[in-house]
C-alpha cells in the first residue's frame, strides 16, 4: 500500500516519498529486531508517515521548515569527499528520530543535523547541552 505524501510536501518530492518512507520503516524496523524490539515494517511506515503528518514539514525539536525536496537525493559516496559543504547542504535533510531508547516505532521528524547533533543523547540530554552552550555563550559576550 502506497503512503500519499501531505500536501504541502514539494511536487518534486511527492513521487520519492512513498519509497523514502518505505526504506526508512524498513531500516529501522531492522535495527529494532537486532535489539529485539517488536516493530515490523507496517508499523515503522504508518509511525513514520504519522510522524510527517504530524510534523506539518518541520523539526521536531527546532521549528525549522525541512527541506522535503532532499529527500530521496542523498548518496552516502558522496559524503567523504564532500566534507563541511556536504553537511551544510544536507543540514535540513529530514530524518526519522526514534523517540525513546526503547525499540519500538515511536518515531519524529528532524533535521539530519539536529539528529546528527543529538547522536545518542536523550532529549532532555540533548536541552541540557544546548543550554549550556547558550549560558557558556552569553557569559562570554558579557566579558567582552
Amino acid at each position: 500500500m502506497e503512503t500519499p505524501a501531505p500536501d504541502w510536501i514539494p511536487d518534486t518530492a511527492k513521487p520519492t516519498y512513498p519509497g523514502w518512507v518505505q526504506r526508512k520503516a524498513v531500516s529501522l524496523s531492522k535495527r529494532d529486531q537486532k535489539r529485539h524490539g517488536h516493530g515490523d515494517v507496517q508499523q515503522y511506515r504508518l509511525a513514520i508517515h504519522g510522524a510527517v503528518v504530524a510534523s506539518k514539514g518541520h523539526d521536531h525539536w527546532t521549528g525549522e521548515w525541512l527541506a522535503w525536496e532532499l529527500i530521496g537525493t542523498y548518496d552516502t559516496r558522496e559524503a567523504p569527499s564532500g566534507g563541511g559543504e556536504h553537511k551544510r547542504k544536507y543540514a535540513l535533510l529530514p530524518s526519522v528520530d526514534q523517540r525513546s531508547t526503547t525499540s519500538e516505532p515511536d518515531v519524529v521528524i528532524c533535521a539530519w543535523r539536529t539528529h546528527d547533533a543529538m547522536a545518542d543523547m536523550t532529549p532532555a540530554e540533548l536541552l541540557h547541552f544546548c543550554q549550556l552552550v547558550v549560558n557558556h555563550s552569553q557569559q562570554r559576550a558579557s566579558n567582552a
